[in-house]
């Protein structure tokens, strides 16, 4: 068992592979590392490994995934003259600020769950956020947050030594222990192919609209977390959107990638 050590493990996670050996071991390491539990139906398999049940598995998923899409199209909300008002309000607000905002149709998980509002009356965003630290396996998300509000300010609850929550200090120990100059805000790149996946190095002390100023988002914006000496599979464009040189000693490191499949996910 990979959580308490002591028995001979039972049961494998199909999300994770973790072995454990009995129901509270289970419960153990889905808490620890935010597993649901559920097999990661858009998980890399290299070709070397790639058997009939893989297919057979991908061909699955394009079903499902054709079915939902067709069930979201006939969904009587789609259609509904207010919900494209909104909608086409939000991106229209979005592009007035040079923010390219993209919305999924109704039966994507990333669509249900966004609930980002724009007041005309301070003209102002309040943004859906994802912020998702790999390093510990931990991923927060925040309702209602201004576009006014600096990074470092929406940050300083998880991992600021003095200010954050004692128990978020507690999992996210590997940040609030690290030196704050460490720390780096990553988002990803929108519109590129899932084998050049790049990230953008947003800037602490602006806001989180400035921030956002000349990006693809794709209905909210999701934040990654990391640490300097620790970032790796994460490759960081320069300023000018060129590629960093291949030899910098700056961007190694080990790092899942947890949002595989995400825009993908129509669950």
């Amino acid at each position: 068992c990979e959580t308490c050590s002591k028995e001979e493990a039972k049961y494998r996670c199909p999300r994770c592979m973790k072995y454990s050996c009995s129901l509270l071991c289970v419960k153990k390491h889905k808490l620890a590392l935010s597993c649901n539990g559920v097999r990661d139906k858009t998980a890399f398999v290299s070709v070397n490994e790639f058997t009939d049940l893989n297919l057979l598995s991908d061909y699955r998923f394009l079903e499902d995934v054709g079915r939902t899409a067709d069930a979201a199209a006939r969904h009587c909300i789609v259609h509904s003259p207010a919900t494209k008002r909104l909608l086409y309000c939000l991106r229209n607000k979005a592009r007035g600020c040079n923010i390219e905002l993209k919305t999924l149709p109704i039966g994507f998980t990333k669509r249900r769950e966004n609930s980002t509002t724009f007041n005309s009356v301070e003209n102002k965003f309040y943004w859906h956020l994802k912020l998702i630290f790999p390093h510990c396996h931990a991923e927060y998300t925040l309702k209602g947050v201004p576009d006014d509000k600096t990074l470092a300010d929406i940050l300083k609850p998880y991992i600021d030594p003095v200010e954050s929550d004692p128990v978020v200090c507690q999992r996210l120990k590997i940040y609030t222990a690290s030196p704050q100059s460490d720390v780096r805000i990553l988002m990803k790149i929108e519109n590129r192919s899932r084998n050049s996946v790049r990230y953008n190095e947003l800037d602490a002390s602006r806001s989180l609209l400035d921030n956002l100023k000349g990006k693809v988002i794709i209905e909210y914006p999701t934040l990654f977390v990391v640490l300097k000496t620790l970032k790796n599979d994460m490759v960081v464009l320069g300023q000018d959107g060129s590629e960093p040189a291949e030899n910098s000693d700056s961007e190694s490191s080990s790092l899942s990638s947890v949002e595989e499949g995400e825009i993908r996910d129509s669950s």
